[in-house]
């Protein structure tokens, strides 16, 4: 009797669940942003979310968690319900935490509801900085070793693997000033508390548009229309090319076990989300790719991404782990 009592409870605790997932949402739905206010990663999210709530009849309540390269936003969310009511907004930084020693989880933890868009690297400079493009701050810097001061966003963080990039070329000796999200350090570039920062086209443009800092150099292998009197980096450092194109990317995730029926609903409100006119238009003009992939495709995606960049930090000299020791291939 007790056997077939409990098999009757979980027989309708499941009933109940599905019914549940079925009606989702029912309730506001809560989006925890990794990085900071006014940084590339947050602005992705508030521009698409109207979108999505309009799409699920329900609000979304975004909140901005920062800390750890994204590692504290990323563990509170893997500590909540499977859901569908909690979801983590990030970039690209979690695939590499396993090697890094920062958390032992990554996207290969979650389920991507939608990687949104993708985003073009840069290195921008203060406007008063006495060079203007790669070749002349390498040699500046060789020139003043330890006195460029360039912003971060910590280890594992964009800015850190494009500075790596650049040191597998050229060793360059500068002094690293960490900012929790880009949005805070391209504010202290502009109050001169750094000189240089590797950041994504499409957080700085509007600074840059302004006139209140200066692109020199374009970390990519080809160039780009919102930059045309910016060089690819290939030109000043051709060892480049085969790591290049690579480039930060922003999407929403939810925590593995999460009811197929409630992704499906993320997934389709959120890729829609990424088509509608209005963010097409606002991705265009700051310089980002609107991808708009979930499923099998998005793995594919982070899977070949996790490959490239773990192998690229643990190759710099800065992963405590081989990515080998998480099954993580190296690329061909």
């Amino acid at each position: 009797m007790k056997k077939f009592l409990a098999t009757t409870l979980a027989a309708l605790s499941l009933i109940a669940g599905q019914a549940n997932a079925a009606e989702y949402p029912t309730k506001d739905i809560q989006g925890v942003i990794m990085w900071g206010a006014g940084g590339s990663t947050d602005t992705v999210m508030r521009s698409v979310t109207p979108h999505v709530e309009k799409l699920l009849g329900a609000d979304v309540i975004m909140t901005n968690k920062t800390g750890g390269v994204g590692a504290i936003a990323t563990k509170y969310v893997f500590t909540r319900k499977a859901d569908g009511y909690t979801l983590l907004m990030g970039a690209e930084n979690p695939q590499m935490y396993k090697v890094l020693g920062l958390a032992p989880i990554d996207y290969s933890d979650m389920i991507p509801i939608s990687i949104l868009a993708r985003g073009t690297p840069i290195m921008v400079a203060s406007n008063d900085a006495p060079y203007n493009n790669m070749q002349e701050l390498i040699d500046y810097v060789k020139a003043n070793p330890g006195k460029v001061k360039a912003g971060s966003t910590g280890q594992g963080g964009m800015a850190s693997i494009v500075m790596s990039m650049l040191q597998s070329q050229v060793k360059l000796d500068t002094t690293t000033i960490p900012y929790d999200g880009d949005g805070p350090a391209l504010t202290a570039l502009q109050g001169g508390a750094i000189d240089i920062m590797p950041a994504v086209l499409g957080a700085a443009i509007e600074h840059v548009k302004a006139g209140r800092m200066k692109v020199i150099g374009l970390i990519d292998v080809d160039a780009n229309p919102l930059l045309p009197n910016v060089t690819p980096i290939t030109e000043t450092l051709p060892g480049l090319k085969s790591m290049l194109p690579w480039g930060p990317f922003f999407g929403v995730f939810v925590k593995a076990g999460t009811p197929a029926n409630i992704v499906s609903k993320l997934s389709d409100a959120f890729n829609a989300g990424a088509q509608t006119d209005d963010f097409k238009a606002l991705m265009a003009q700051r310089g980002y790719t609107v991808m708009g992939i979930s499923g099998d495709t998005a793995k594919t995606f982070l899977e070949s991404y996790r490959s490239v960049s773990s192998w690229l930090v643990y190759d710099a000299g800065f992963a405590k782990q081989s990515p080998d020791k998480f099954g993580i291939k190296r690329p061909q």
